[in-house]
Order: C-alpha cells, then structure tokens, then sequence
C-alpha cells in the first residue's frame, strides 16, 4: 500500500496537469468574484473542496434531488443516479475513461437555459436540501480562517454557478467552479476547458493566487478525497477532512493535520449516497440527459 501511495503522491505533487486542466484551472480563476471584506490579512486564504468535506454527501446529487421534487426527474432516475454513484464509490478510482465521459456529459441538460434560471433553482435546492448538510465542524473551519481576515474559496468540480450559491449562503469570499460556456445568457452545453478536477484544482488556486496576491506558503486546503492531492500539496497547510483511507494514510505519512466529523458514522449513509469527484457529474450528467431526451419526445 504505501508503495501504491508513494508512486500516486509522486505523480500528483509533481503538479502534472494536461493542457485542459490547466485551462480549466486559468477559466475558474478568471469566472471567480470574491464578496468584499475586510483583510487585515491579504496574503493568506484557505480553499475548500465541497462534497464530503463541506456538505455531506454529492452537491450535485442534492441539486438533482431538488429538480426531481420539481418533476424534472422520476424517482426511477434519480434512483438510476444514485445507484451510479454508489457503484463508483465501491470502485473506489477515477480512470480516464470516466473523466473523459463526464467531460463529454457535464452540464449538457444545462443547454438551452438561462443562467438566471439555474442560479434561481440552486438558491432554492440549496436552501431546501442542502443547508441542513452543511458540516458545523468545517464550517467552523472556514468561519476562524475568516475570523482572521483570511479569504475563503471553495474548489469543486461542482458548476461554479451552484458553487457560487453554496459560498454565499455560508458567508464566503467565493468559489472556483467548473464553467460552462454560455451565449448571451444562456448555457451552450458545452464546457470552457476541462472539468475543476484532480490537477485542475490546483492550476485554480495557482492562477487566483497569482491573480490576488496570495502566498501560497500561508494558505491552507481541505479535502475528503485523494483525488485533491494536487489541491492540497500546492499550498502550505494541508488538512484531511472526512478523508478516504488513501488520503487519511498520505495525511499521517505526511504529518498532515486529519479532522474526522462523521462522528464513527461510515462515510456512506443510506439515502445519501458519496460522489467521488468528477463520477458524480458524469452518473447525474448522464441521467439528466436521458430524461431532457425523454421529455422531448413525450412533448412533440
């Protein structure tokens, strides 16, 4: 095992990242509006992954549990998708076939509708489904690192528009999303660079630092998941939050700081089903589009 994690850590810290996820990394940062506050402490600012390490369970499975109470979706589907997220979750890895797949799907139900639109239903689902999920720990977290007059950004593969509901209704300085393209308003279906993912995350951080100042050194990232490896090694304090045993045996061999607020619980809990990352996007994507096909054809 520790040899599997030494040649993981090695890939991951080495800061590889393709050409799209470098992209994808320079988009967020440029998409990224921070909320005014004061900063007696500019330098310095702490990133934060979402699902599982902010909110319990898949950001993107709650949004689409709220469009299924709203008849976007049957309970067959949504089923469908949860049933796909936990199948990945067993799995347990992210190959490139499913970051290519998802990269393909993610945000194509999106086509077609307003911006205005999707932030409207995120403010809504959000305050209907995902609130009560929020981790009182983490979010303590991030509410001393604002204390300190120090930024607070969430990272996620997450839609930054979704992204941007979940940071404002917490009283944060931002987020870094995955972007979708859009024309005069209005979502294309298609993706500006890559998925916020793996390696993407940290080119985000990377570019926004460059953009605001921030020294890397004094900042500090927080992450459930081994796939944010590159996320957490670009800065200077690491801390594993609700983390998967991979990630939980790099944070010990590493002397990372591990904060666990599952309470003994295991980290899958029936009904709510953990999205691993870029799998979640792609199982939810792939459903979502199913029924948009669906209820076209039910339509003409």
């Amino acid at each position: 095992m520790r040899r599997l994690l030494r040649r993981r850590s090695g890939a991951t810290m080495a800061g590889q990242a393709t050409a799209g996820e470098v992209m994808a990394g320079e988009v967020a940062a440029a998409a990224a509006v921070a909320m005014p506050m004061a900063e007696p402490d500019p330098v310095a600012a702490a990133f934060f992954d979402v699902d599982n390490t902010m909110m319990r369970g898949a950001s993107i499975y709650h949004f689409a549990r709220g469009l299924a109470s709203r008849g976007l979706f049957t309970s067959k589907d949504l089923l469908r998708f949860a049933m796909g997220q936990v199948a990945f979750r067993i799995r347990g890895d992210e190959n490139p076939a499913h970051i290519a797949e998802a990269r393909e799907t993610a945000l194509a139900f999106v086509a077609g509708n307003t911006v205005e639109e999707i932030v409207r239903l995120g403010e809504e689902i959000y305050d209907e489904v995902m609130a009560d999920r929020i981790w009182a720990g983490t979010r303590a977290i991030a509410q001393a690192h604002l204390d300190a007059g120090q930024r607070v950004w969430l990272v996620t593969a997450t839609p930054v528009e979704l992204a941007r509901v979940i940071a404002q209704r917490l009283g944060l300085t931002g987020a870094l999303g995955t972007v979708a393209e859009t024309e005069n308003g209005v979502y294309t279906g298609r993706l500006v660079g890559d998925l916020l993912h793996g390696p993407a995350k940290a080119e985000a951080v990377r570019a926004l630092a460059r953009r605001e100042g921030l020294d890397l050194a004094r900042c500090h990232a927080y992450s459930d998941s081994a796939n944010d490896l590159p996320l957490l090694s670009v800065v200077g304090n690491a801390t594993a939050v609700n983390p998967d045993g991979e990630l939980r045996d790099f944070a010990r061999e590493n002397g990372w700081d591990v904060k666990d607020f599952r309470t003994g619980r295991k980290a899958t809990m029936i009904g709510v089903p953990i999205a691993v990352g870029a799998g979640a996007v792609a199982g939810g994507i792939a459903a979502a589009i199913a029924l948009r096909r669906r209820h076209y054809r039910a339509d003409r």
